[in-house]
């Protein structure tokens, strides 16, 4: 009997996950019912909000359960199809989870074109991290050209982009990465017109001085990856009714950094006497702005006026490893995993 390969939770991590918290398994390979579709998964993409989904505490999605396979989306090629709408051959973007088969409903699926742009782009600056960005910097911070932002996470794989259409939009982008390659990368690449090094020595206080240095008119909006010395460096910088779209908080996953100086007192108070809106927002609320989204952002990606970057694990057995990398900043772009043949040949 034909088998698939799957990774998964094989327990729950105290504090920060380690290699004991997966486990890779050989099982059956699933057959699909009315309504569903047999996949060949090619792509994985690996995100940090996976993190939470390995707790059980209440949030807005169900945790994954102890001994089920890992959540998470991926790009691929239907094997077998009981839905209208699909046939074998046809590649998709869906809930794969980490595993090299699934058997997925028809409405979870969206098809798309291997002609279009590299099928891995569809899980990156195409995909669910590049319409974070869009969505975070025109619909939940209204920037405006002439205006100040700060991204966090700049060269991950929404501030990436959120940087660049900053940039686009006219505004001055400060961005904020964690070493001297990736610095560089924001400013000669991805058009920032500075970016600072948060594991820079002199903690918060050394970073809030070169942000103040960086922007001598104050902050309007920050662009919130990563939580941490980041956010506390940034509040101080920022402007009489500066809004803040939160987005993740990694640096606090797993409980670390969250002994942070800065109380939360003081951060409200802050929130208060500046008069700042933030505003958390989840991409999931938003997939209606999809077609919108990719009208705009396809055409600059394929023509080149937009770049990304991908780090890229082989093999499903590799997506442990890479995941938690990942969540110590280790990824440089957007973390892949490649666990199939790719038809259009990248």
């Amino acid at each position: 009997m034909p088998e698939m390969t799957r990774i998964v939770l094989a327990a729950r991590p105290e504090g920060a996950p380690g290699p004991e918290s997966f486990r890779i398994e050989q099982a059956p390979m699933p057959e699909p019912g009315p309504g569903m579709v047999l996949l060949r998964t090619i792509w994985l993409s690996l995100d940090p909000y996976m993190r939470g989904r390995m707790d059980a505490a209440k949030s807005y999605a169900a945790p994954v359960e102890v001994g089920a396979t890992m959540e998470g989306g991926g790009v691929a090629e239907v094997l077998a199809s009981q839905a209208p709408g699909f046939a074998p051959g046809d590649v998709v973007v869906g809930p794969t989870g980490w595993a090299s088969h699934a058997v997925v409903p028809a409405e979870a699926l969206r098809r798309i074109d291997p002609a279009a742009a590299p099928l891995s782009t569809a899980l990156g600056v195409l995909g669910m991290p590049g319409l974070t960005a869009w969505v975070g910097l025109d619909h939940i911070a209204g920037a405006k050209a002439g205006e100040t932002i700060v991204v966090s996470a700049a060269t991950g794989a929404v501030g990436s982009l959120a940087s660049q259409l900053a940039r686009r939009r006219g505004l001055r982008v400060i961005g904020v990465a964690g070493g001297a390659e990736k610095c560089a990368y924001a400013v000669e690449t991805l058009g920032c017109d500075a970016c600072l090094d948060h594991r820079a020595p002199g903690g918060a206080a050394a970073l809030s001085e070169a942000i103040g240095a960086a922007a001598p008119d104050g902050v309007d909006i920050y662009f919130e990856n990563v939580g941490g010395r980041t956010l506390e460096a940034v509040l101080p910088r920022m402007n009489l009714h500066g809004r803040i779209a939160l987005c993740g908080m990694i640096a606090w996953f797993s409980g670390k950094g969250a002994a942070e100086p800065m109380t939360l007192p003081a951060v409200w108070r802050m929130i208060l006497t500046r008069r700042l809106r933030v505003q958390g927002f989840l991409v999931f609320d938003h997939f209606d702005r999809l077609p919108a989204f990719l009208a705009e952002v396809a055409p600059l990606v394929r023509s080149g006026e937009i770049v990304w970057r991908e780090s890229v694990a082989e093999g499903l057995e590799a997506a442990p490893g890479a995941f938690l990398r990942l969540l110590d900043g280790g990824n440089f772009g957007k973390q892949l995993v490649r666990v199939g043949h790719d038809p259009a040949g990248t």
